[in-house]
This record gives C-alpha cells, sequence and structure tokens, in this order.
C-alpha cells in the first residue's frame, strides 16, 4: 500500500494580510508554531505547491526533527480554457501559454524537493482540482497523465492527483491507470447534504471509486465542515462549530474503521480565499481559528494535550 494509515490534514498557513497570490508567506516561527500544534495530533500534512511556504515547512520538519510527513504538491494553472467554471475561466492564448511553462516548472521543482527531502515526502501529487467541471485552472487529462509519468520518472515516492470524486468516475479512468493511488475529494455540506446525511455520503464517495478500481488504494485528500457560511451556496443553517465537531468525530472513526487515510480539510482557518465577504465558506474550514486558537472540535483535545504536557514539566522538574 503506497500510503499506510495514519491521521492526517491538510495544511495552508497563511494568515491576516499572508496570502500566495501577494506573494507574502508566513515566517518560520509561525511555521514552527504551526506544526507545533499540528504534530501533537496528525503524523501526515498535506502541502498544496512548491513555493517558499512548502519550503520554509520542510525545512523546520527537517531541522526539528518532527515526527511528521508531507504530501507534496505541485500548483498545476489553467492549460484550458472553461466556460463550465461559474466564476470565469477564460484566457488568452499566452496566458495559456506562460502556464504550460510555469506548471513544468513546478512539477521540476517538486521533484527536486522531493529527493532532497526524501525521509520527510511521503508522497506527490501533480495538482489540485484541475479537471472537475466547474474548475478555473482546467488542464486537460493527457497533460496530466504527462506530469505524472514525469514524476515517476524523477522521483521515488508514489505519485497521485487529488481530485474531486465525480471525475474519478469516467473522465479519469486512463489516469488513474497511471496513478500510484487514487485521491478524491468530499464534501457533504458543498453538495447540500445535511449533517445527517454527511458521513453516509462520505462513504458512498468512496466507496463509488474504490469498487471502479478495485486494485488501487483511495484516499481521501479533502474532507471537512466550513464553521460559516454567506448563504449563497451553503445555508447558515448547515454549518457552525457544532456540525464540524460531528461530522469531524464521524470521520476520524469511520476512517479509523475502514483504514483509508484521510486528510481533514483543513488545519487553520484562511481570511485570503474566497471572496471579500468575511462570511465566505472559505474562509472558514479550519479545525482551528486564524488566531490558532482551538474551536469547539479541537477545544477537548488540545485541553487535555495540554494538561499532559503541564504534568510531564512537573514530572521532569
Amino acid at each position: 500500500m503506497p500510503l499506510p494509515f495514519k491521521p492526517a490534514i491538510c495544511y495552508s498557513g497563511f494568515r491576516e494580510g499572508q496570502s500566495p497570490d501577494a506573494g507574502i508567506y508566513p515566517t518560520r516561527d509561525q511555521v514552527e508554531e504551526d506544526l507545533a500544534i499540528i504534530e501533537q495530533n496528525w503524523k501526515y500534512i498535506r502541502l498544496y505547491d512548491c513555493d517558499l511556504h512548502t519550503q520554509t515547512v520542510l525545512e523546520v520538519i527537517e531541522d526539528k526533527k518532527l515526527d511528521l510527513e508531507v504530501m507534496l504538491g505541485a500548483w498545476i494553472a489553467a492549460e484550458q480554457n472553461n466556460p463550465n467554471c461559474p466564476w470565469g475561466a477564460i484566457y488568452d492564448e499566452r496566458t495559456l501559454n506562460i502556464n504550460k511553462e510555469q506548471n513544468l516548472a513546478r512539477i521540476d521543482e517538486m521533484i527536486e524537493l522531493a529527493n532532497q527531502y526524501s525521509g520527510i515526502v511521503a508522497a506527490l501529487s501533480v495538482g489540485n482540482e484541475a479537471a472537475v467541471d466547474w474548475t478555473d485552472h482546467m488542464v486537460p487529462v493527457e497533460r496530466i497523465i504527462e506530469y505524472v509519468r514525469r514524476v515517476k520518472t524523477g522521483a521515488k515516492q508514489p505519485v497521485t492527483f487529488c481530485e474531486n470524486y465525480v471525475p474519478w468516475l469516467e473522465k479519469l479512468k486512463l489516469l488513474a491507470e497511471e496513478v500510484d493511488f487514487i485521491s478524491i475529494h468530499t464534501y457533504p455540506v458543498w453538495e447540500h447534504k445535511s449533517l445527517a446525511e454527511g458521513i453516509e455520503f462520505t462513504h458512498d464517495n468512496y466507496q463509488a471509486v474504490a469498487d471502479l478500481y478495485p486494485s488501487k488504494q483511495v484516499v481521501i485528500t479533502e474532507a471537512g465542515w466550513t464553521t460559516n457560511s454567506n448563504g449563497y451556496s451553503i445555508p447558515t443553517t448547515n454549518v457552525g462549530e457544532e456540525q464540524q465537531r460531528a461530522y469531524y468525530q464521524q470521520l476520524v472513526n469511520w476512517s479509523e474503521q475502514h483504514k483509508v487515510v484521510t486528510f481533514v480539510f483543513e488545519a487553520f482557518d484562511e481570511e485570503w480565499k474566497g471572496s471579500s465577504d468575511p462570511a465566505e465558506p472559505e474562509k472558514h474550514w479550519g479545525l482551528f481559528y486564524m488566531n490558532r486558537k482551538p474551536k469547539l472540535v479541537m477545544r477537548e483535545t488540545y485541553s487535555e494535550l495540554d494538561k499532559s504536557k503541564t504534568v510531564q514539566r512537573y514530572k521532569t522538574y
């Protein structure tokens, strides 16, 4: 099995005033603070791009000898237009050509980092949600296959592609033959499911893909429940900290029972995501607030961990 079962979480550490779009990245001290929180409860972290933030994360894990392994990703931008994207994904030919060059450079950077940090990087992903019908960064399947082959030639880690569960059911069948394991995303709340329907929906998404590819490991690389909504896509009555806690507990129990590696989305709230509306759901998926205080879902766990550390320090001295 390419990826042994361990607790897993998605991590992107951008704080107030920081964003990859602006090129303002978390500091090393901030990354050290984040990873000290994460290491207490998870063993895998998923990173999305080979940028300065990712390089800092890898350096900290190595320097501090943290008990964390990384699924490293290369962000690939649009290589074709997608009129099905609700918020617009039509680009001129020059932009698409530049994207192709930059995507190849990102893939090569991922290979380089995978080799440099071979003891830390457990798996590699050649992109994120670049094939689903609504994406604003559509990349042709044959091109994704080329990237997978390039990475498999240059690095030793197992290779995947992270995508919504739907394209794996038909569109990505040829890609499924190329990857070492399949990575799916499942979001009941985005698809208008109630909390009562949530974990069954997640199970059905997983099982549909797993049944189609019985010889492949299927990993869930994103699953979670937002704590806020502006009501446009997700009813405000269907989100909140109570709902997040309940779904998280069900998800963890299900993952452990079936030994499905599941990257919870996500560690910390990120204000740069989505629209400028403060209630934008994209900003509120974290298990921790942006100030790193635990939400309800993590409050008891981290209270107990803090007590344990206090007792240990007392015993030491």
